[in-house]
Order: structure tokens, then C-alpha cells, then sequence
């Protein structure tokens, strides 16, 4: 295996679990640890990981993220409001898809109250809350990804194949104005594109600190939306780029 290609296999590991130790990287591509210690100097050394003990760990939350408790401590409050809007624009009587995530936890947290709603999601935490929902949750099925709790895989695929939505509600690692939204990984992003392609209203909601920080994977351009909200207030060039896509922008205060 080329040194390029263990390299991306390595923080592809990384972006899963939020750390890896060259014991790691021996075990999982059968290398010598000669070559797995002259890898973790590389990659730290090409600034795409902190080394830290013999160990990688992600610095940068737009090439990794950080595992799921983390987040969760991250802008609480700002992360309530925008779920809160975000279930605004979600219809009373239908089926809506809710994406893994923080943020859109918080908008499958303000639809469970409604008994006309059948909500599909890969979140394992959002199906968690079953048990008091007036909503109807479903499982979409498939691999959970311990970094996110997200359902992901072939056979999350296929259930999405069999399925249609009045509106999806997705979330994004990162966002930038000239591509649109990303994510850290293949088979996450696998799952957002096929929903976006299943959903007649097609929701975007996203945190002001994901804006300018791309992540490895773009999912979704501008286009693929009919709706965004955010608590950012945005530069003119985004507006811009927002209105030449059509997408409504849902401003939500930053305070």
C-alpha cells in the first residue's frame, strides 16, 4: 500500500474513533511499526493531526470531528433555537427525515410532540426518546458510527431506497459559501445525499461556527436546498450565493 493511501486510511480512522496510536495503525493495515511511527510523523508533520504520546489526535474540526459527548457540551443554547426554528418549517402531518447530529437532535426533540408525524432518522440518541414521543420514529436502519452515532451503511441505503419525505432535515460538519455543504465521512454523506434526493423540502440547519470551515466531503451545493437556517449573520457574498441557489434563509438570533 502507497504512503498516500495508508495516509488517508489513517485519518479516516481518526475521523471515526478521535484518536489512533500506531499500535493502531499496525493492527488495522498490517503494517511494521517502523512505518506506522514514520506515518503518524508525517501526517502530524503535514499539519493534519496533533501527535501527542505516540498518538494522532484530530486539531482541526474540519478535516476530523470531535466525538459525539463533545459536541453535545458544544453551543447549547444556539443549538435549542435552531432546532426550535427548524421544526417551524416541518410540516404538522407527514414524514420527515431528521439526520444525525446535535443540532438536528434538537429539531427531532421539538417535532416528537406531534402524533401526525412519522419521523425517520439514523440518530441513535433522537431514537432514544421513543419511548415519550407522540411521534411516530422509525429507524432507517444499518452500521452505528461510534464517533457520531449515526446510522450509516448498505442497509441504511436501501431503507432510504423504499422511502419518500414531505421534508428532510439535515445537518453539516462544515459550510462554504463557493461549494456548499460537507461532512467528515464517506458514508455519512452517502446518507444526506440520498435523502436530499428523496425529500420535497429540503431543510438546512446549521450552527454560525460550521460557516468557513469546509470539511473533507461535500455532500450537498447550495442548490440541493430549499431552506436554511442559521444563526449567522451572513456576509454579502453568501447572501449572494444563497439567492442565486433559491434557498430560504431562516435567520435565527445569534445572542
Amino acid at each position: 500500500m502507497l504512503a498516500l493511501e495508508r495516509h488517508r486510511q489513517i485519518l479516516r480512522i481518526l475521523g471515526e474513533r478521535g484518536r489512533v496510536t500506531a499500535g493502531e495503525i499496525c493492527s488495522r493495515l498490517g503494517v511494521s511499526a517502523a512505518t506506522a511511527r514514520r506515518d503518524v510523523t508525517e501526517i502530524s508533520g503535514a499539519g493534519l493531526a496533533t501527535r501527542a504520546r505516540g498518538a494522532l489526535l484530530p486539531h482541526d474540526f474540519s478535516l476530523v470531528e470531535p466525538p459525539y459527548p463533545r459536541k453535545t457540551e458544544r453551543a447549547v443554547t444556539a443549538k435549542v433555537r435552531l432546532g426550535r426554528a427548524a421544526a417551524g418549517l416541518v410540516p404538522e402531518v407527514g414524514t420527515v427525515f431528521v439526520d444525525a447530529g446535535t443540532t438536528c437532535l434538537e429539531v427531532g426533540r421539538a417535532l416528537l410532540d406531534r402524533p401526525a408525524l412519522r419521523i425517520y432518522t439514523n440518530s441513535v440518541p433522537l431514537l432514544a426518546l421513543a419511548g415519550d414521543a407522540r411521534a411516530t420514529l422509525s429507524a432507517i436502519g444499518g452500521e452505528v458510527r461510534p464517533m457520531s452515532l449515526a446510522m450509516t451503511g448498505g442497509l441504511a441505503q436501501t431503507w432510504l431506497e423504499n422511502l419518500r419525505f414531505d421534508a428532510a432535515v439535515l445537518g453539516a460538519s462544515g459550510l462554504e459559501v463557493a461549494s456548499g455543504a460537507s461532512t467528515t465521512e464517506v458514508a455519512e454523506a452517502a446518507v444526506k445525499a440520498e435523502a436530499l434526493r428523496r425529500s420535497r423540502r429540503r431543510i438546512l440547519v446549521a450552527h454560525a461556527e460550521k460557516w468557513g470551515h469546509p470539511s473533507a466531503l461535500c455532500f450537498a451545493p447550495w442548490s440541493s436546498f430549499t431552506d436554511l437556517v442559521t444563526d449567522r449573520v451572513l456576509s454579502p457574498d453568501e447572501r449572494v450565493a444563497l439567492s442565486s441557489a433559491q434557498v430560504r434563509v431562516h435567520a435565527v438570533s445569534p445572542r
